[in-house]
């Protein structure tokens, strides 16, 4: 059994957190276009974006290596503007024996969540995926589609 751990981070945003998510989890699909150096490629394999169950793929950029992550909508709270996914597939669960990510919005924050079992005690914490999702979520907060 690995270490398990537990990532936050929370960015505060020039528009309302309302805006930000609906671009991670209604309009999706502008992501490549709004920051083409992080997201190469998004796809929907199953389901619709917002649907709990639905199986979604992203390509993004680390560390200047494309790398993907497959996961499935867990969860999505209206109320407190939450979505859980559960990685299931690509490079993280290399390093990680699980990966759970929680985003939710409140007020100008975005906070992202990770929840996750190294496989080795010296596996490193991810830190370097956190940055790309932290650079993600500042492109999109700049971005005038949110709007």
């Amino acid at each position: 059994m690995g270490v398990k751990g537990k990532l936050i981070a929370s960015l505060e945003v020039k528009s309302e957190g309302h805006s930000v998510r609906d671009i991670f989890h209604v309009n999706t699909h502008h992501i490549p276009g709004i920051s083409p150096s992080k997201i190469n490629h998004f796809e929907i394999h199953e389901g619709q974006i917002i649907k709990v169950g639905s199986i979604i793929s992203w390509k993004y950029n680390e560390d200047e290596k494309e790398k993907i992550v497959k996961e499935v909508i867990e969860a999505f709270d209206h109320q407190k503007i939450s979505v859980t996914v559960k990685v299931i597939g690509g490079d993280l669960l290399e390093l990680y024996n699980y990966f759970t990510i929680i985003t939710s919005s409140e007020a100008q924050w975005t906070t992202w969540t990770f929840v996750y079992e190294k496989k080795t005690e010296d596996t490193p914490k991810p830190l370097p995926f956190m940055g790309v999702v932290l650079d993600l979520t500042k492109d999109i907060d700049a971005h005038p589609l949110k709007k």
